[in-house]
Order: C-alpha cells, then structure tokens, then sequence
C-alpha cells in the first residue's frame, strides 16, 4: 500500500492496482474492506490492534473502501484517517451521557423513515447502508430494519411530505442515498418534483469523499433534472481526504450548477488543530466548497473518545477567524435533541 497526496498521481488500492474513473463504484462497495484484520495488515498495523479491531466490530462492523484505506500511512496507528474507520476497544466504553440515540431521530419520526427537527424542512432516512462506517456515527445504533426502502415502500413517507405545505425543503440521508441505484434516486426525485411546495432537494453523502466515481453523469442527470434545485453537503473531516479524484468528482458537481457544502465533526486526534482545520477550509474554498458546519461530537455511545471540549473547539475557532476569511470559518454547533435548529457554540 502506498501513500496518496493530493496530486495528480492515480489512486491504487491496497495491493496496487489503479482505481480510476472507469470502476463503477458498484464494484468499489463491492470490494470494500470488512475485515478488520485485513485492514491492519495492510497497513502494517501491530497484532495488538487485530484483537481490538475484531472486538470492537463486534458491536458495529468495519467497513471501508479500499481507495479510502489507500491514503493511509502504513504503520501509524495515529493517522487521521484510519483513527476515523478503525474499531477501538474505547468504543465498548460506556460513559455517561452517551446513547444510542443523541440528536433525537426517534422523536422527531413523522413516519417510519421521515424525520422533522426543524421548520421548513424534512429528512427522509433512505436507506442504512453506507460508503464507510465512520466510528463516530450518531446513527451507528439507529433501527434501520424499521425503515421503509424502496419508490413503493416510500410513499407513506411521500404522502406526508405532500400534506404539509410548510415543508419546502427535504434532505435524503441515510446511512448514505448515494449507496442506491440512480435510477431509485430519479424515480424519488421525480415524485419530491411534483409536490408544488417543495422547492429543494438535499443530498447528504460520503461518498464524493469515499468513492469519487460515484459523481456520474446518470447521478447528476437526475440531481439537476428536476425543477427543484440541488444542494449536495459532502462530509470532510480532514484535507487529506480532498485528494485529486474527490476534487474531480466535486468539480463535476460545480460544473453542474449545484450548491456544495462541507460538514466537518470535531474529532480529537483527526482534526482538533487549527493548522488541520485551516488547510481543510481553504482547499475546500479553493474547490468552491463551502465550509458550512464543524459540528460538536455527537454523543452517540461508542465515541466518547472523540470528544473535543466545547472551549477547545471555541479556541479552534477564534484563531481560524484570525487568519482566515470570513466565508471560510464554518460555524460551530452542536444538535441538541428537541431544540428547534442547531446551536451555535461559536
């Protein structure tokens, strides 16, 4: 396995071959690692870290494509992409405070699959499965066999959106929308368009980050082919997963006319410096990206040892704003279950 900087040089998976474009990102899930002790002696890890992995999985499975894994320094058990994906006995620790269920999906359920926090806008659950299980999830425990999947088994969820005319905006998250079949995805678009008070549609997705080939042409078809208009919230936590095939497929969407946002957690370990921070900004506004939210742990049971302080994150903040401008320090907030937006610690 070798290193990959953000540079024009092809990606390569863990035993060397190219990943290019003209993978189907199919086959990139298909081949994802979900052995965590593959991951660890691919990239060299000590024997210690196997047993751990393989406890730690236990409760919520490894899974990451091999692409992401390939941008990992062999041997650093600190480096900030694998501390993101790799299961850690820490997880099996159960402080106070954590749940199962932090920011309040389950009480914000209109129908199964269809939450609503916040006025003027709804989220659709589409599905559980995802690009790459992020060991911070907040929806690592979420019950997603209760979820409807499916144009059918949607419609419920369709009915309700189409009854309350304050709703103007819907999200489709997951797990990850993009992990479904683009032709599920314009059948869904298809029917949000013809609600005459929606006006937006929004993607939430790791996928630009995980499998870059993912922004195809049959994706952004049905994304800008509807007349509601597109807002895609990518999730970044560190620059070095902006390499040159994330910034491709993030170029093919600016190209395509859609709004794209960053949302970035606050992790120890990965991203609580404000030289990581800043360098994450500024490639991300060089690619006309905008850093939206850096968004305060979730405290999901599993990851308590992600946990930054809120008056760390504050400092982060404050020196971001003295040497970046003003459109490229995202806002700090954490969701607060049962409160009416986001707040805004700084």
């Amino acid at each position: 396995m070798r290193i990959v900087t953000p540079s024009d040089d092809p990606v390569r998976t863990a035993s060397g071959d190219e990943i290019s474009d003209s993978i189907r990102w199919q086959t990139a899930m298909k081949t994802a690692l979900r052995d965590p002790a593959e991951l660890c002696q691919l990239l060299q890890l000590p024997a210690s870290s196997v047993d751990a992995a393989i406890a730690a999985a236990a409760d919520f499975p490894l899974f990451v494509p091999q692409q992401f894994a390939a941008k990992m320094t062999p041997g650093d058990l600190h480096d900030p992409l694998l501390l993101q994906v790799l299961p850690v006995l820490r997880e099996l620790e159960s402080p106070q405070g954590f749940t199962s269920d932090p920011v309040g999906d389950q009480q914000a359920t209109l129908t199964p699959g269809l939450l609503q926090k916040y006025a003027g806008r709804a989220l659709l659950v589409t599905t559980g499965a995802c690009a790459v299980h992020c060991r911070y999830c907040f929806r690592r425990h979420f019950p997603y066999t209760e979820v409807p999947s499916g144009v059918a088994a949607w419609q419920d969820a369709v009915e309700a959106l189409a009854e309350d005319e304050s709703i103007h905006e819907v999200l489709l998250s997951g797990g990850d929308p993009l992990t479904l079949a683009d032709a599920t995805l314009a059948q869904l678009a298809g029917q949000l368009a013809a609600i005459p008070h929606l006006r937006r549609i929004r993607i939430h997705s790791r996928l630009p980050i995980m499998i870059p080939q993912r922004i195809n042409d049959q994706l952004l078809a049905w994304l800008t082919g509807t007349r509601l208009t597109p807002i895609f919230v990518i999730h970044a936590n560190h620059p070095r997963e902006l390499d040159q095939p994330v910034l491709n497929a993030i170029e093919r969407l600016n190209q395509a006319g859609v709004m794209v946002l960053n949302q970035a957690v606050l992790l120890a370990g990965v991203n609580d410096d404000v030289e990581v921070l800043a360098e994450l900004s500024e490639r991300l506004v060089d690619y006309r990206v905008t850093p939206y939210y850096l968004h305060q742990l979730d405290r999901v049971k599993g990851a308590a040892h992600f946990e930054v302080s809120r008056e760390q994150g504050a400092e982060l903040i404050r020196q971001l704003r003295s040497r970046l401008p003003g459109y490229a320090v995202p806002r700090y907030v954490e969701e607060i279950a049962g409160e009416p937006n986001k707040t805004i610690i700084a």
